[in-house]
């Protein structure tokens, strides 16, 4: 389904899009904004599944008229999403090939001609300056939805012609009850789940609808419970091994953190009741009683770090030289 009541959270969004159509304010321009996997792509096609149907008497899509059955198979021909052959980085042919030399083509059978850009902040300087130009003067049916987890890395000149939208996290509450009662995963699995996605509730899917769930947790506890006597190739092979999870590694080591954090709280408290791998109580208490707090905290701090290193592409094996050098410390 692709309805605006099948959006989790978010609501600000989805206030302004309903807003816009059932008002006639459309703009010509937005950026959805927000982490990788935290629904953006869904959003947008809500809303130009929406702006094409044919069906006025609701804002929301109908998913009967033959707009929206189109849409639904991705054959809508005035929705088109923009492709590019290098992963890495979206050129200005692209851009140019299928943007800026495709606007003056009015919609096929649609009020609308709608473009949707995923991973927008790959567009290259030249990729930006060459949409710039249809940003400044769009055909009134062009409705441009640039989706991206970095804004920064978009133009201001980009930015102050959009309207921009940011994604904001999922209260746990709602991420807890969305898996439970939709995704149908137990209440545990539930748990981890949420403090592993920190609101971002497509992590929260893929963790919980992942075949290899527990096979990535009992692979992350063993790490946690024996990484003190594991050598560096023994460590780096493991997470290496995480690929066949289809987890990144960015992703498994919040789960290292999760664990952390619960040694923080068990240690402060003395509490299982609100821990997140209650039924590791046991290996738990036995890391909080051998480490002090400051211990814990500098885990927990080269952790993010750790994240932060790899996102700007430090050598692999380094940063999991350094993260373990820190484990074995305390």
């Amino acid at each position: 389904m692709a309805k605006f009541s099948d959006i989790i959270g978010q609501e600000h969004i989805k206030e302004h899009l309903m807003n816009a159509i059932d008002s006639g304010q459309v703009s010509h321009a937005y950026i959805i904004n927000g982490e990788k996997n935290s629904g953006k792509e869904f959003i947008a096609d809500t809303f130009a599944m929406a702006l094409q149907c044919e069906d006025d008497s609701s804002i929301e899509p109908c998913m009967e008229c033959h707009a929206c059955k189109q849409a639904v198979t991705k054959n809508q021909p005035d929705i088109i999403t923009l492709t590019h052959e290098k992963p890495g980085t979206i050129g200005v042919e692209d851009v140019r090939g299928q943007i800026v030399s495709d606007v003056s083509v009015r919609p096929y059978s649609s009020r609308w001609k709608i473009y949707i850009v995923n991973d927008a902040e790959k567009m290259s300087v030249q990729a930006q300056n060459a949409l710039l130009k249809t940003l400044e003067e769009p055909p009134e049916y062009v409705v441009i939805i640039l989706l991206t987890s970095n804004i920064s890395a978009l133009l201001p000149t980009i930015i102050s012609r959009t309207v921009v939208l940011n994604m904001r996290p999922v209260d746990d509450k709602t991420v807890r009850k969305y898996l439970m009662e939709r995704i149908h995963v137990p209440d545990y699995q539930a748990d981890i789940c949420v403090a592993f996605a920190r609101g971002n509730i497509g992590k929260a899917k893929h963790l919980a609808t992942s075949e290899d769930f527990d096979n990535i947790k009992n692979e992350a506890v063993r790490v946690l419970k024996y990484a003190q006597e594991m050598d560096m190739s023994e460590f780096i092979s493991t997470i290496n091994q995480i690929g066949a999870y289809k987890l990144s590694v960015e992703d498994y080591l919040d789960i290292l953190l999760i664990w952390y954090r619960d040694v923080l709280m068990f240690k402060a408290t003395n509490d299982a009741d609100n821990l997140v791998f209650k039924e590791e109580i046991k290996a738990l208490k036995d890391r909080a009683g051998r480490s002090s707090y400051e211990g814990i905290e500098k885990i927990i701090e080269t952790i993010e770090k750790t994240k932060t290193r790899l996102k700007a592409n430090v050598n692999f094996e380094l940063a999991m030289e350094l993260l373990l050098l820190a484990i074995k410390e305390e």
